[in-house]
């Protein structure tokens, strides 16, 4: 997580649990994992999230829980240990055509797949305006650009 705290610009607010970025990305650890209407297992299940590993904006932190948003922009309350740090993202649900993956971090470079909106990737790392993913169960990598990508902010680098 050490590396996740320092992609994110020294602005971000300081979680109060955590100590970690606020606003910061996670992934859901497991499917069948309910986003809540509370902090607490007292309140109602407002969502039911049946795929892993979909990325998530934590926005606050209260005790174990985590407020969090999902790409849709559905916002609601999960426990701490149903999230995970790997970064994922997912193929923007803004985006009118397919997004290119290209064989390296330039826009010249050959394109190996265009992917659809919302489909998942794996982040292995980004510099600010490409991110090297990966598909999960697929044997294919490469390079996206950055802005294509929902689960990682504009211009925030990871790994390398």
């Amino acid at each position: 997580m050490a590396s996740e705290a320092s992609a994110i610009p020294d602005t971000a607010a300081k979680g109060r649990e955590t100590g970690l970025p606020v606003p910061r990305f996670v992934s859901l650890k497991s499917g069948n994992a309910r986003m809540r209407i509370g902090p607490s297992l007292d309140y109602g299940t407002k969502w039911i999230y049946v795929k892993s590993g979909l990325p998530l904006e934590i926005t606050a932190e209260y005790d174990n829980w985590r407020q969090v948003r999902d790409s849709d922009g559905i916002s609601g309350w999960m426990h701490r240990a149903l999230l995970s740090s790997r970064r994922t993202a997912v193929i923007g649900p803004w985006l009118k055509q397919p997004a290119s993956l290209h064989k390296a971090a330039r826009e010249s470079s050959a394109v190996s797949a265009e992917l659809m909106a919302r489909v998942l990737v794996h982040i292995k790392s980004c510099d600010g305006s490409w991110c090297a993913i990966d598909l999960p169960h697929q044997d294919l990598s490469g390079f996206i650009e950055q802005a294509s990508l929902w689960g990682v902010y504009p211009g925030e680098t990871i790994g390398d």
